[in-house]
């Protein structure tokens, strides 16, 4: 609902090496990344007159981020800084801001994921298609900067081969040194909270969403230190929103309650060098969620975006590995 208004408003191991898996868990594992951060939320409307689209968009379109693995533990961190090109085109664009920080867990075959985001400002990207004069580059944008979203969530992956290694491709944890591939179906679910102000009046939106993926991975592997991995899902899930507002007079409004069904689709590939010490890559994702809010209207989020990663690998300086053994016999999991 409020994204409505704002559209209408305008070497060593863990474990011993397998025969066709090399594990990285005992050494330090530190990468870069930088992708494309081009997530819009577009709103589409059909009536008489003909087809009415709204895009919002942030001013962030470079995204860096810093992560680092050992053992089971696994984090990232996520931000856009402003000296990137496309992050600063604050005077006519709004600033922007983005943060996301995610922890992973490997339980054997599963990849259990936590995430938080927090997104705010944003600003109508397809001004021509409401000011036809409108000039890129010299006139401002119609901007929203209060519009701020929240998201606390996670996900559950299942590797149903064994001899195929997910961690070798998105987190470089391990290496795979034989071809191989694998159905994996991915648990998603999240609750996101949208808060914007609208003539000094705060709207609120909260939205839980739940889904479940189901995807093919293929790890080619092209040569002894590079591999080639393309992919593909496809899912559906539920949304349930509850929309409130502040009243002139200072009342709330009664909550306004929301359930739709939304269908996903999603491919990528990726392209990767591994050596002991050093590895770097490129990937490109492509996704998309649709769900249909009544007869008129639907609502499409996009995200396309490319990244680039850097990483180094070495052992443990003795100070952690000491730390972490200590802790490990107090919580054996670990």
């Amino acid at each position: 609902m409020i994204l409505n208004l704002c559209f209408l408003s305008i070497n060593a191991q863990n474990k011993p090496d397998s025969a066709k898996i090399i594990s990285y868990e005992e050494q330090v594992t530190l990468r870069i990344n930088f992708d494309t951060n081009a997530e819009d939320f577009i709103a589409n409307y059909n009536s008489d007159a003909g087809n009415f689209q709204t895009r919002l968009a942030i001013n962030n379109k470079i995204r860096t981020s810093f992560s680092v693995d050992y053992k089971i533990i696994s984090a990232a961190l996520s931000f856009a800084p402003d000296f990137f090109p496309g992050n600063n085109d604050n005077s006519l664009k709004g600033k922007s801001s983005y943060t996301d920080f995610k922890f992973r867990f490997f339980p054997g075959q599963f990849i259990q994921s936590f995430n938080y985001r927090n997104v705010k400002r944003f600003y109508v990207d397809n001004m021509n298609d409401f000011l036809p004069d409108w000039r890129k580059g010299i006139d401002p944008y119609f901007q929203f900067p209060d519009l701020r979203i929240q998201t606390f969530g996670g996900s559950t992956s299942y590797v149903f081969n064994k001899d195929f290694s997910l961690k070798s491709i998105y987190y470089q944890r391990e290496w795979q040194k034989e071809s191989s591939g694998s159905l994996i179906p991915v648990l998603e679910y999240d609750v996101s909270y949208f808060t914007n102000k609208t003539d000094g009046l705060k709207d609120k939106e909260q939205q839980f969403n739940i889904g479940l993926n189901l995807g093919y991975h293929y790890n080619w592997v092209i040569a002894k230190k590079i591999n080639f991995a393309p992919y593909i899902f496809t899912g559906i899930g539920g949304k349930w929103s509850s929309y409130q507002s502040h009243l002139p007079d200072g009342k709330k409004s009664d909550p306004e309650k929301n359930k739709y069904i939304i269908g996903k689709f999603g491919t990528g590939i990726h392209l990767g060098y591994n050596s002991a010490k050093f590895l770097f890559g490129a990937k490109l994702n492509v996704t998309s969620a649709y769900y249909k809010q009544d007869s008129t209207s639907e609502v499409t989020n996009n995200n396309v975006f490319g990244l680039l990663y850097f990483g180094y690998r070495f052992p443990p300086p003795k100070v952690l590995k000491r730390n972490y053994d200590k802790i490990q016999k107090k919580i054996p999991v670990l």
